[in-house]
């Protein structure tokens, strides 16, 4: 392969192997070995099981390695080396690479879109605080109204959580201007709601005169991040965890909506009677909206 490619969290991971190469068993250390060597395409764009025939191991142990290395697994490793490697290669060079790694073999792209979804999902499951999330359901559930916003990749998301809201009979709004017009939103925003943000990686100057709304009135605000979880954690009442892709092939929404949808569950939990009320309300309107049904044709 080469001289190994030089990358902060490939570094990292090469330090591990060598400070824990003595505790790792054989087929550990082939696995180790082999990582040690990959490029950061190498490693973003193939799964467990890519690697584990690479290698000839099972993808358990290619897991299990990057566990023993205290590296979190295959897709915490792929977020790391993705925060250094999008810095430096420009989108349009990603997105000829991410092709290339593909191919044009679709059983070979539908696996790895299905991969990648899959351990974006189970790595947020896993490193998700319960106790944070169930402090949002509970500041949701008894907001007067829920502002989300979210600009961008992130608008499916905070489109996606109002929308459901208010289906289930909470009030909600979703938000996604920037610049002037965005003043007029935050002008709107009351002490008694709560702010659901979704913020992947980069805080925008919007997002921080958001925060500074939300204090000055009151307000309480939840973020749904991945990058900047350490950094929020003491402007936001809650922090919760979604990793976002750390190569482009899955949608960047994706974590994020299905948090959503873990939210929306416990919070229609907490009021049944409610949202089943409302979904039958939403039923009968759907119904009231079709075009009355044609008699039938005389034989």
């Amino acid at each position: 392969m080469g001289e190994p490619t030089q990358n902060p969290a490939l570094e990292r991971l090469r330090a591990a192997v060598r400070d824990q190469w003595g505790d790792l068993s054989p087929s550990e250390r082939n696995v180790a070995e082999y990582l040690a060597h990959c490029s950061p395409e190498q490693v973003l764009f193939a799964s467990a099981q890519d690697l584990g025939a690479a290698i000839g191991t099972s993808n358990a142990t290619v897991v299990r390695t990057l566990q023993r290395l205290g590296l979190g697994g295959l897709a915490a490793l792929k977020r790391d080396i993705a925060g250094d490697f999008s810095t430096d290669v420009a989108p349009e060079v990603r997105l000829r690479q991410r092709i290339e790694q593909v191919g044009q073999d679709l059983d070979g792209i539908r696996a790895r879109v299905y991969d990648e979804a899959g351990e974006r999902l189970e790595h947020g499951r896993a490193n998700l605080d319960a106790e944070e999330f169930r402090r949002a359901v509970e500041l949701i559930a008894g907001a007067a109204e829920v502002f989300a916003y979210g600009v961008g990749a992130s608008e499916l998301a905070g489109r996606h959580l109002a929308l459901k809201l208010n289906r289930m009979g909470r009030r909600a709004r979703f938000v996604g201007s920037t610049g002037f017009g965005f003043a007029d939103d935050l002008l709107t925003l009351r002490r008694e709601d709560v702010v659901v943000m979704f913020v992947p990686g980069r805080l925008l100057r919007d997002m921080e005169v958001l925060f500074e709304r939300a204090r000055m009135l009151g307000a309480t605000v939840v973020v749904i991040t991945d990058e900047l979880v350490g950094r929020l954690a003491d402007d936001a009442d809650v922090v919760l965890y979604a990793p976002h892709t750390p190569t482009g092939i899955t949608a960047e929404a994706l974590t994020g909506i299905v948090l959503s949808d873990a939210l929306l569950l416990a919070v229609a939990s907490l009021d049944e009677a409610r949202s089943v009320e409302h979904s039958h309300q939403l039923t009968v309107l759907r119904e009231r909206l079709l075009e009355p049904k044609e008699g039938r044709p005389r034989r």
